[in-house]
């Protein structure tokens, strides 16, 4: 619960004493190593949920411009913009 929701610092000693209060929840020396664990790991199991939850294909480069319709058949089309956009994916970490 706490990596999954990222809890700062407060909101993990707010969730851990409700935890240590709950009838067959953890102790307080249980919630002491939980809490020294996530504060000195907190980044790495951060990043390591965040890797998991990837797709495999990433975005590399993007390209995008907005163009205005100057001639066309019907008067009323002229200066409609018009959104181009190019996408470059690929495999994460290639």
């Amino acid at each position: 619960s706490i990596a999954s929701a990222d809890m700062d610092l407060n909101q993990m000693e707010a969730f851990l004493t409700a935890q240590t209060k709950k009838q067959g929840g953890i102790t307080s020396d249980q919630a002491a190593v939980i809490a020294k664990f996530w504060k000195n790991h907190r980044t790495s199991i951060h990043e390591s949920l965040i890797n998991q939850s990837r797709w495999d294909n990433v975005l590399k480069n993007m390209n995008w411009r907005v163009d205005l319709k100057s001639q066309l058949r019907h008067i009323d089309q002229i200066n409609t913009p018009v959104a181009i956009v190019e996408m470059e994916v690929g495999k994460n970490g290639q």
